[in-house]
């Protein structure tokens, strides 16, 4: 990063745990659910301007107004040029509710009766668009879709338009809603979902993950303009990366060869030694290849015992391209708080995995220090954030 400094000054959340950041962060510190982590009782109306509205707009993207919605309320009143105010949303998969739905209508009732907003509902960039056209923001409004690094990838793509100078100010993170009958289907039958119905992270009974949903949303914003408008800052971006496995679709590079690439990566953005790393939100999804293969990436970046790692997948499920931005939340009210969630579901060490520093059983606490949130998705994405304190 250059010497323009990102800071965070807004939050908003949709999860299944809880909407609204304080909910969110009460939520992974309580007991874990049982089975699919949807958005229950979710009222679009509360964010839109009229029925008409909410309902020319996917749930993905419903939820991404509404995070951000949430966010601009608490980062306040914002002084950046229009021309200078970006979105970067990401997604993993896009407006699969709506797709599914126009295509049960064009089967059964022919193509004349296909909606008009099929496609401009459906398209991975629609959150990026309807927040910005909401707001005026007429800078940059971009989507990442690279399926479960979606979110981390778009957050540290809008603090480098920051660190760059091309904007003042960008809303960022990520959306999904992708509960829909065909895509359950794909993903049971790759053997991707727990048959227990369990998340468990880093478990040695773990097989699989739990599906969740949600969206998380970051103002970000120049350091010093954030200052001089008496913002609170909640914390800082201070460093990026995206690598790529190049190795399979679906499983992890054996070894995490690419996810340790990345974390070094980001690390070396943030400019600090990897020892001053004092905590690991992991992406921890509950898959016996992608948790063996973070843990020995861990391991040999940081050695044993290693800085305090957690995933919150147990409490939230894997909300694909959401993840990251939940995670990079959950960092920061892990800072905010002083104490690090726990990783709901573990109970068993797994014998042929790395020893992790796990926090499992209760919240612990920390003394805030700069951490690292991490993604990797299908097609090989790997995405790091290094998020230090305010």
């Amino acid at each position: 990063m250059s010497d323009r400094r990102v800071a965070v000054t807004g939050l908003g959340v949709v999860a299944s745990c809880g909407t609204g950041v304080e909910a969110f962060w009460e939520g992974l510190c309580g007991p874990a659910p049982v089975g699919e982590r949807r958005v229950a009782d979710f009222d679009p109306a509360l964010y839109f301007d009229s029925p008409k509205e909410a309902r020319r707009s996917d749930r993905s993207t419903q939820f991404a107004i509404a995070a951000t919605e949430m966010a601009l309320d608490q980062a306040g009143p914002l002084t950046a040029d229009p021309s200078r105010s970006g979105v970067f949303i990401g997604t993993g998969i896009g407006g699969i509710e709506t797709l599914e739905a126009e295509m049960t209508v064009l089967l059964e009732r022919g193509p004349r009766r296909v909606s008009p907003f099929l496609v401009p509902m459906m398209m991975p960039n629609a959150a990026p668009a309807a927040v910005s056209m909401r707001h005026g923001f007429q800078g940059p409004a971009e989507n990442t879709c690279t399926a479960c690094a979606a979110g981390t990838h778009a957050i540290a793509n809008a603090a480098r338009l920051i660190s760059s100078g091309r904007c003042d100010v960008v809303l960022a993170g990520g959306t999904e809603a992708a509960f829909t009958s065909t895509a359950v289907a794909g993903f049971t039958n790759m053997t991707a979902f727990s048959s227990s119905g369990v998340s468990r992270p880093f478990d040695a009974e773990r097989d699989g993950f739990v599906m969740g949903e949600g969206a998380g949303i970051l103002v970000l914003e120049e350091r010093s303009m954030a200052e001089a408008r008496d913002a609170t800052v909640l914390a800082e971006i201070l460093g990026g990366a995206s690598t790529a496995d190049a190795h399979h679709i679906t499983a992890p590079s054996p070894g995490g060869g690419g996810a340790i690439a990345c974390m070094e990566m980001a690390i070396e953005e943030a400019g600090i030694p990897t020892g001053a790393i004092g905590y690991i939100n992991a992406h921890g999804t509950s898959t016996p290849l992608n948790d063996m293969a973070e843990a020995e990436a861990i391991g040999k970046l940081f050695g044993s015992p290693g800085p305090p790692v957690s995933s919150t997948k147990g409490i939230t499920g894997h909300a694909l391209g959401a993840a990251g931005a939940l995670e990079a939340i959950a960092v920061i009210m892990a800072i905010r708080h002083g104490l690090l969630p726990p990783t709901a579901g573990y109970a068993t060490r797994d014998p042929d995995m790395p020893e992790l520093n796990l926090v499992h059983g209760a919240p612990l606490a920390w003394e805030p220090a700069p951490a690292l949130s991490n993604s990797f998705g299908f097609g090989g994405h790997n995405g790091c954030l290094v998020i230090g304190p305010a």
